[in-house]
């Protein structure tokens, strides 16, 4: 009965945990998610033209707690010196649930 009871509470905490992660990922989206570990680039508006400059602004979570970060497209058009943004993308990584990270990456010229 002790087994069941720990399996059922290490089950639930990793439900909790994953929840925490789950439905916005700790404020980390991404349209594919791994329980144990995400890593994805997804596009979100390709335009169907790459710049030949390319922006970042990413954003950070810890435990679904705590975020912080500039992860709009304005930071990240800036952090490239782009003024004619072509495509915007994002990259999205998410540890076990304990840290999260997701990035606006801008291109164009």
């Amino acid at each position: 009965m002790s087994k069941l009871r720990t399996a059922l509470a290490l089950a639930a905490g990793a439900v909790i945990l994953s929840g925490c992660i789950a439905v916005g990922y700790g404020g980390v989206g991404s349209p594919a998610m791994g329980l144990l570990f995400t890593e994805v680039y997804g596009p979100i508006d390709a335009g169907g033209r790459v710049g030949a400059k390319e922006g970042r602004a990413c954003a950070e979570s810890i435990l679904g707690l705590v975020a912080t970060g500039d992860a709009s497209i304005k930071a990240a058009a800036k952090a490239g010196g782009i003024t004619q943004i072509n495509s915007v993308d994002h990259y999205t990584r998410n540890i076990l649930g304990i840290m999260g990270e997701f990035c606006t990456i801008v291109r164009g010229s």
